[in-house]
């Protein structure tokens, strides 16, 4: 299946090597490119990517903003977004996927690494190592926690008990293979059971179920 991008980024020579990047692919077609960001909800409304790679700050509207109009709660059948960015903030990383980005690079890493992150967020898996997921819930953990009390309905009932052990173990940031040698079990047999998870909870990436875990409460109590 050739992957649909669509490249978001202000600086014409950074998007121009993109597209030339991207094309020179065999599974993938760049659709189309924007500018600034009114330019990009647009395009993207009319072209339908698959993956877009999202710059931070552009013009009129920035890329976190843009990344929650097209793929933020509610939008229906969102791209997947990328962020690729100059800024190695971890409040940036934070508000981006919040915002519904399934990955974080930087402008600075290898060409074949921005390539194959496209491929990873294009399966819908997330794009963040575990030790990025491990930092950002140290630092933004309180965040993430419910104002509210949870209420008296179990959102996690849908689960069996071993994917809710592997739900709180990818709560913590560990990879798959982490797990899997956590509960002495094959890698296959773990990626299985994340899809059942994120199918089930009708979220979207790990990423995604990391915050779940810490909004309901779930990885910091024993249910």
């Amino acid at each position: 299946m050739t992957i649909r991008v669509m490249i978001c980024e202000d600086q014409e020579v950074v998007r121009t090597g993109y597209v030339t990047a991207f094309d020179a692919q065999p599974d993938m077609a760049v659709v189309g490119a924007a500018a600034d960001g009114p330019a990009a909800v647009e395009a993207v409304a009319g072209l339908k990517p698959d993956v877009v790679v999202m710059d931070i700050h552009m013009p009129l509207m920035d890329g976190i903003e843009v990344t929650r109009r097209i793929a933020g709660p509610g939008v229906v059948a969102p791209p997947k977004v990328l962020v690729v960015t100059t800024f190695n903030v971890d409040k940036y990383v934070y508000e981006a996927l919040r915002a519904g980005a399934s990955g974080f690079l930087l402008k600075d890493a290898p060409l074949l690494e921005l390539v194959n992150g496209v491929r990873t967020v294009a399966r819908g898996e997330s794009l963040l190592s575990p030790t990025v997921t491990r930092t950002l819930i140290g630092r933004f953990a309180d965040r993430l926690r419910p104002a509210v009390p949870t209420p008296d309905e179990d959102p996690l009932a849908v689960l069996a008990p071993r994917e809710r052990e592997v739900l709180r173990l990818i709560a913590r940031g560990l990879s798959n293979a982490e797990i899997a040698a956590e509960l002495v079990i094959s890698f296959e047999t773990v990626r299985t059971y994340v899809s059942r998870i994120l199918t089930k909870l009708d979220l979207r990436d790990r990423v995604q179920a990391v915050v779940f875990a810490y909004r309901t409460g779930f990885a910091d109590d024993d249910r």
